[in-house]
């Protein structure tokens, strides 16, 4: 049978439709061609995929070699970092060692002086009171010695010449003796243009005391001298007058409403006298009296002194006593302010202490984690998700590292 017969052959019957050998052959080829080409295709875009996938590959690997040599300098920088804060934490403690070393150098100065001016100011005062007590003690021993002299009055006042004269010494030497320089003046003016025989200061501003020295010892001496009762009388009589002429000169020239005490002194310089007067001629002391003179001895007018001295004294002590309270006031001023600043100072202290063991905490802190890191074991990523999976913790734990050290640095 030839061979064009036999592909004319009739190989199978679909329907009405007759398929010879020759078009199933060609049919066979056909799909056969078709699959091969189908094959082809899967084989070819195989190839690309694995292609892509290497690719990939490569690409996740330069991505895990880029991040992991940006973890690498964040961890240098960290580094660097830390050295930083540790040099900066260094030279902050100097520096305020040394600012507190001053402060507390400048506060020792100054205490030191304020205690040296205190104690200089104090002695300077005790020193002024201790002599101001040793004149008041030679007054004394004064005041004595004269006492001594008055046994000698009668022969003194037997001489016309110095009568007059040692009434006014002998009141002269009482106040010298007795008060200090500026307590009192001799033949001081007055408002009135008189001039008693001394003006003594009364202290706070009080108006002066005026003595008079001026006592009519002639009158006085011719009662002595005279013999019968009626040359007594006379005398008497005329002594009484010329006293009373005397009392009424004194009241009306040497008290001055606002600038002498409404009282004077009448000194009469002889204690014999003085008694005399009270005993025979009590008349002319109560005149005297209404009249706001008062006579005294010498002994009187040393009591007189005396007290005068004694309120001079405790005037001026009262005005030492203040200086030295307003010192010691200041004194306790200037201990509360040294109080007060050196609890600041120890609170300043408390609150720096406390300000250095937090910032040792946190660089403690950034010191273990950067060693955590930098011990870190870190092998080659394959070429898969598991290269992804790497590279995404190590950005997480690069990114909460870095929010760490923030937070420490703060």
């Amino acid at each position: 049978m030839e061979p064009s017969n036999a592909l004319n052959q009739t190989f199978f019957q679909l329907g009405a439709t007759s398929v010879s050998v020759g078009a199933a052959l060609v049919a066979a080829a056909a799909v056969m061609l078709l699959v091969i080409i189908i094959a082809c295709v899967i084989v070819q875009r195989s190839a690309k995929a694995r292609l892509i996938a290497e690719i990939q590959a490569e690409d996740r690997a330069r991505d895990a070699e880029a991040r992991m040599s940006e973890i690498l300098k964040s961890q240098a920088e960290m580094q660097g970092r830390m050295q930083t804060m540790a040099e900066l934490f260094g030279s902050r403690q100097s520096e305020l060692n040394q600012s507190i070393r001053e402060r507390l150098d400048g506060m020792t100065v100054r205490i030191g002086n304020t205690m040296t001016e205190q104690t200089k100011s104090t002695h300077e005062n005790l020193a002024r009171l201790q002599e101001r007590l040793a004149v008041i003690d030679t007054a004394q021993n004064n005041i004595q010695s004269l006492a001594g002299q008055v046994v000698q009055l009668q022969a003194i006042l037997a001489n016309k010449q110095t009568r007059g004269a040692f009434g006014q010494a002998r009141m002269e030497a009482i106040i010298a003796d007795g008060l200090p320089q500026g307590a009192y003046e001799f033949q001081a003016t007055l408002s009135n243009g008189s001039r008693p025989d001394c003006l003594v200061r009364m202290p706070n501003g009080a108006p002066s005391l005026v003595i008079d020295a001026k006592f009519p010892l002639e009158a006085w001496n011719a009662i002595r001298a005279a013999e019968s009762a009626e040359e007594k009388r006379d005398a008497a009589s005329r002594f009484k007058r010329d006293l009373e002429v005397h009392i009424r000169d004194v009241a009306d020239k040497y008290l001055l409403n606002g600038e002498t005490q409404d009282t004077a002194f009448l000194f009469v310089p002889s204690e014999s006298i003085f008694g005399e007067i009270h005993e025979n001629f009590e008349a002319i002391v109560q005149r005297a009296h209404r009249s706001r003179i008062v006579i005294v001895s010498p002994s009187l007018l040393m009591l007189s002194i005396q007290v005068i001295q004694a309120v001079l004294k405790d005037v001026r002590m009262r005005e030492q006593a203040h200086l030295i309270q307003k010192e010691v006031v200041r004194l306790m001023e200037d201990v509360g302010r040294l109080d007060d600043r050196v609890r600041k100072l120890q609170g300043h202290f408390g609150q720096a202490s406390k300000d250095i063991d937090d910032i040792l905490v946190s660089s403690s802190k950034v010191t273990k984690r950067g060693q955590k890191i930098e011990a870190l074991e870190l092998a080659e990523a394959p070429a898969d998700s598991a290269a992804v999976e790497t590279s995404r913790s190590a950005a997480s734990a690069t990114g909460q590292l870095r929010l760490r050290v923030v937070e420490g640095d703060d």
